[in-house]
């Protein structure tokens, strides 16, 4: 049995995540299925009743791919309640390198991404500077406040 992976994230706008998270994670909005021309018209096609779309869904892509196939899709589903608590489960962005590549390396890896994610939305929440352990990461949340690492 074949299985794959989707990584869903409820929030209020799914469009503002998907033009962040393509940036984090050098992924590509979602094109609609060949022959429609959303994501909309599609599910309207499929059957889905009008009134369980919320006004504006399937417009514009609400989840994102990896172009070269390797990473799983991340769909942004569209719900009421606002985030409330820390997140359960978090993503580690590991872009350093690993504890093979020297630890001055890493930090400028990390901050040169933090930097990047700053300027597309993120914010800081914390960082995690212990040269005598050979760590280095940010925690950081995105525009609608969800945690995850940079290390």
């Amino acid at each position: 049995m074949e299985m794959t992976l989707q990584l869903t994230i409820d929030c209020a706008d799914p469009q503002r995540l998907v033009a962040f998270w393509s940036e984090a994670l050098g992924y590509i909005p979602e094109p609609p299925p060949a022959g429609h021309a959303t994501w909309r018209v599609y599910w309207a096609a499929m059957g889905v009743p009008e009134e369980e779309l919320p006004a504006g869904a399937g417009d514009i892509p609400e989840s994102i791919v990896d172009p070269a196939g390797q990473g799983p899709r991340v769909w942004f589903q569209q719900v009421p309640e606002p985030k409330a608590t820390k997140n359960r489960i978090h993503l580690d962005l590991k872009v350093g390198g690993g504890r093979d590549v020297p630890l001055a390396v890493r930090t400028q890896r990390v901050t040169t991404t933090v930097e990047r994610l700053i300027k597309a939305g993120a914010s800081v929440l914390r960082i995690t500077d212990e040269p005598d352990m050979g760590q280095y990461a940010v925690l950081l949340q995105d525009p609608e406040g969800n945690e995850f690492d940079v290390v």
